[in-house]
């Protein structure tokens, strides 16, 4: 074991996740059985928006991992898929693969750094070009908020937020406000996937307020040197399934916008790139072992059920695939806290634009 892995197994943040995480997954899945059979499996459909008209998705995170799969799967259900993400080459490669093995497979590739909000505003104006050149409706039917980090240290983006509170839900916020209009446009029901994580069932409570969301609570200055890694990431996957309900509770009703949160579990992805590879490769072969790893295109699975079923499944929890759904942390279900979460982003982003167009005024 090198220096940087030993350093890392005594650290707080490394039992966290080896210790807590690993006992909310498990109690995840004993939700799961007990439920059983008790609530029915509603199928999966896809919208129909006329003929000759064919349904649009966009796909954040689509270069790699649960992203990639959600994309080459959707395009099998005959979705337009827009894959976003940072890297044009590996956007390049991606659709690259993907057509390889669905010649007909519709595919349109965005270059998004959720890590810059002037990229999320260029991304966004890009898209609606985009479809008004090429839809004769102005509209998309999915947004499916894959995109997410787990980062070892704090990093300030050009932004002034941490990194990863902003990749994993700021960012995905704002997009969606940029989105929405899409998504009303839509003539038949639209839909808002947001992956979240058990994890978030970590977190004991949660501070909304404009410093939090700017990470300055979890940075270097929070327990001495070190950067509060597990804390953090549980932190951004409470805040985007908060965000869900919330978004399901404002538009639901009102606009015929469905908004899901999916948790695939434990999949084998690129989540842990930034750990000690000794120690991500060890936690692969411990959940593999106890049959709770899955491969992407398995654990891809709750994302699509997320994104298929009917609209009257708006404001669920879906959890590892089959179409099963369960309740998320207590926490996450306080409307008074989503409330001030709802608020607080506009504070972050002074942009008088941004506002404009932000959920309040929808």
């Amino acid at each position: 074991m090198d220096r940087e892995a030993l350093r890392m197994v005594c650290s707080p943040q490394f039992w966290r996740m080896a210790v807590l995480w690993a006992i909310f997954l498990l109690h995840s899945y004993l939700l799961v059985f007990l439920r059983g059979r008790a609530a029915a499996i509603p199928g999966r459909r896809r919208p129909r928006p006329g003929a000759g008209r064919c349904p649009i998705c966009v796909v954040t995170g689509a270069t790699s991992g649960l992203g990639r799969a959600a994309a080459a799967a959707l395009a099998r259900e005959g979705y337009h898929v827009v894959l976003a993400g940072r890297s044009t080459q590996l956007l390049y490669e991606t659709v690259q693969q993907i057509r390889r093995q669905q010649p007909d497979a519709r595919l349109e590739a965005f270059q998004l750094d959720l890590a810059s909000y002037k990229s999320i505003k260029k991304f966004g104006t890009s898209l609606k070009q985009w479809i008004q050149e090429t839809s004769s409706e102005p509209a998309i039917q999915l947004l499916i908020n894959n995109a997410g980090i787990l980062a070892k240290l704090h990093r300030v983006t050009g932004d002034g937020l941490d990194e990863m509170i902003q990749i994993n839900y700021i960012g995905p916020f704002i997009l969606t406000s940029i989105i929405l209009p899409l998504l009303k446009n839509s003539s038949v029901p639209s839909r808002v996937v947001n992956l979240t994580s058990f994890t978030h069932r970590c977190v004991s409570g949660i501070d909304v307020s404009e410093d939090a969301l700017r990470g300055m609570k979890f940075g270097l200055c929070s327990v001495g040197e070190s950067y509060l890694l597990a804390s953090t990431y549980e932190y951004t996957k409470l805040c985007i399934l908060m965000f869900s309900y919330e978004l399901h509770r404002q538009f639901h009703m009102s606009s015929a916008i469905s908004v899901i949160a999916a948790d695939p579990g434990v999949v084998e992805t690129k989540i842990m790139r930034e750990l000690p590879k000794c120690l991500s490769w060890f936690a692969f072969l411990v959940l593999r072992f106890l049959n709770l790893l899955q491969e992407p295109d398995t654990g891809v699975g709750s994302v699509l059920d997320a994104a298929l079923a009917p609209p009257e499944e708006s404001g669920k929890y879906f959890f590892g695939g089959k179409g099963r759904t369960i309740r998320s942390s207590q926490l996450s279900y306080n409307t008074e806290i989503a409330k001030k979460l709802w608020a607080e982003p506009w504070a972050v982003f002074k942009d008088p634009q941004l506002r404009k167009g932000d959920f309040r005024n929808g």
